[in-house]
This record gives structure tokens, C-alpha cells and sequence, in this order.
């Protein structure tokens, strides 16, 4: 005799939705009115008193020219006579300057030399001092001396070095060797490279610092793993280091672009945009409109149109990243 299951006895299948309780009513929106006295009696008002002042001076020393500068952009004027609009007509000056292009190539050169030379140097640097152990410390507060060098006084410095004459730095140097002297700065194929490499030896130590505390907190345990399976050092950096430093290098990429394009100090005092105007930037051209041509809605205009580009190019680029940012 086979046993037989008994039937299954349960609640029927619309007990459940009988017996629910109802779903919560959803809560009246509030008004303009009721959002601003919640916002008064969470002490709102003793929050915008204390943060008005730190507001306003922000508004009017950072927005306030920003907003300025998008007036002057359409008029001329050289800030003592009254303005006259003009519309257009700034951007159409600045588009048929025939140097401008010249500013924009050399610029664009600077930031791939920069790049090439300068990007990649931080990180090794970081990794290399984060293998030290006794010396960290002491290697950090060299590093990052030219920091803080004022910027003068270190293309100052470097202008020496760069001497043409046979007592140069540099082309001490190469004499005990048979070579020079070189006209570092006077040569147009050199001048630039030459001030790749000043402007390096000046910013490097940030992004240094930056990078050395990013591997400071990679996790022991991968490297570990890492050698266990036999991986060298270059696979272990590979594999390990820099996917672990992927969001760092993109944001200092970034930053770097940003930086290199707005190029000004180095250039200005160690060339004046010489030798055949090969180191003349964009923003050496907004100051020669500015303060030798007087002419400050020029000047404005080339600004307006260089922080649309490097917009554009940041939106570019962080849409580009994205993805493998994240992943």
C-alpha cells in the first residue's frame, strides 16, 4: 500500500493580497513655503549669515571678472576710455592674426613635449622612492625643493645653465667631452625642448608626492600574490602598479593638458617668444594684446576662445575615459 501525499492546505492565492496591509500613502509634496520654514528651523539662516562673507568674496574676486570677461570679449577698450561694443569683430581680429596660429602650434608642441618628457618621470620617480625605506623621507623633501622655487627665480637659474658661451653649465659639460658650445635657447629646433625640460625640473615633485602616497596605498598582498606566481618586476608593474594608479594618472593627465596648454612664465622670461617666434604661447599673445597693444577686448576674446577649446577637450576626454576609469 503506497502512502499518498496529503493536499497541500494554505492560505488561497488572493489571501496574501487580502491580507497585506495597504501600501503607504505617498506624502504630500511640499510647497515653496513649507520647504522654507523646514529650512528656517533647521537653522538655515545662521548658516547663509556665516557663510556670506565667504561667499561674496569669492563671487566678487573669482566670478565677478569671469563675468567681466565675457562682456569685455565684445567690446573695445583699453580700460580708460569708455568701451565701444563691437560684437564679433574681436574673435574675427584674433582669427586673422597670422601669429596666432603660430602661438596655438607652439603651444600644442609644448604640451606634447611636455608630456613625452615630463609625464612619465613623476611616476618612476614615485617608484622608485617607494621601494626606499631609510631614505623616503629625505628623497621626498628633495623631490619636491623646485616646487617651492619661485617660478622667476627657477627659469632665472636655468637661463644661466643654458648659456651659449663656452662657461655655460651645460655647455661646460659637453666641452669635457669635445662638444659645444650650444646655443640652447638661440637654436629654434632646441629653444622649446630646453624649456620642457626647465619647466619639468620646476613641477615635477607634485605630481611625485601625488603618485608616491597613490602606491603607498596599494595593498601589500597583490605584489605578493604577484611574486608567488613568479611575475618579474616589469610584470608586477604592469599588472599591478599601474592599473592600481589607473584614476590617478588620468586625473594628472588631465590636469597636465590643462596646465601645459595655459604655458606663460617659462617661455616669457627665457625666450620672450625668440628665436623666430618658435616659443611664443597663447597666452604670451593675450599679454602682448593686453599690456603692449592696449588692446584688452582682444585679449579677452583669445582667452574666451582658448577656455572653450580646453572645455571641449576636457569633455572629450573625460567621455573618452570613462570606461576605463571605471572598469
Amino acid at each position: 500500500m503506497t502512502a499518498t501525499a496529503p493536499p497541500f492546505v494554505g492560505r488561497p492565492a488572493d489571501a496574501d493580497a487580502a491580507g497585506s496591509p495597504p501600501p503607504p500613502a505617498p506624502r504630500p509634496r511640499r510647497g515653496p513655503r513649507a520647504r522654507f520654514l523646514v529650512w528656517v528651523r533647521n537653522g538655515g539662516v545662521p548658516t547663509l549669515v556665516m557663510f556670506l562673507p565667504l561667499l561674496l568674496t569669492f563671487g566678487y574676486f573669482a566670478w565677478w571678472p569671469i563675468l567681466k570677461s565675457l562682456i569685455l570679449a565684445f567690446q573695445q577698450t583699453d580700460l580708460i576710455n569708455d568701451p565701444a561694443w563691437v560684437g564679433l569683430r574681436n574673435f574675427e581680429r584674433v582669427l586673422a592674426d597670422p601669429l596666432l596660429w603660430t602661438a596655438a602650434g607652439n603651444t600644442v608642441w609644448f604640451a606634447v613635449l611636455a608630456l613625452l618628457i615630463g609625464f612619465p618621470l613623476p611616476i618612476l620617480m614615485a617608484m622608485v622612492m617607494a621601494e626606499l625605506r631609510r631614505s623616503r623621507q629625505i628623497s621626498s623633501v628633495l623631490v619636491y625643493l623646485p616646487v617651492i622655487i619661485p617660478p622667476v627665480v627657477s627659469v632665472l637659474l636655468w637661463k644661466q645653465f643654458y648659456d651659449p658661451s663656452s662657461s655655460g653649465l651645460f655647455n661646460t659639460v659637453l666641452g669635457w667631452f669635445g662638444l659645444g658650445p650650444i646655443g640652447w635657447l638661440q637654436d629654434p629646433a632646441l629653444a622649446m625642448p630646453s624649456i620642457v625640460i626647465q619647466a619639468t625640473w620646476a613641477t615635477a615633485g607634485t605630481a611625485t608626492i601625488i603618485y608616491l602616497a597613490a602606491l603607498m596605498s596599494i595593498q601589500a598582498e597583490l605584489y605578493d600574490a604577484a611574486e608567488v606566481d613568479g611575475a618579474s618586476i616589469l610584470q608586477r608593474t604592469w599588472h599591478v602598479t599601474l592599473p592600481q594608479l589607473r584614476s590617478v594618472i588620468l586625473l594628472m593627465l588631465l590636469l597636465q593638458i590643462i596646465g601645459t596648454m595655459q604655458v606663460f612664465t617659462d617661455p616669457f622670461v627665457m625666450t620672450g617668444g625668440g628665436p623666430e617666434n618658435r616659443t611664443v604661447t597663447l597666452l604670451m599673445l593675450i599679454y602682448n594684446y593686453a599690456f603692449l597693444s592696449g588692446d584688452f577686448g582682444k585679449a579677452t576674446a583669445l582667452s574666451l576662445m582658448l577656455a572653450v577649446a580646453l572645455s571641449v577637450v576636457s569633455a572629450i576626454y573625460l567621455r573618452l575615459t570613462r570606461k576605463w576609469s571605471e572598469s
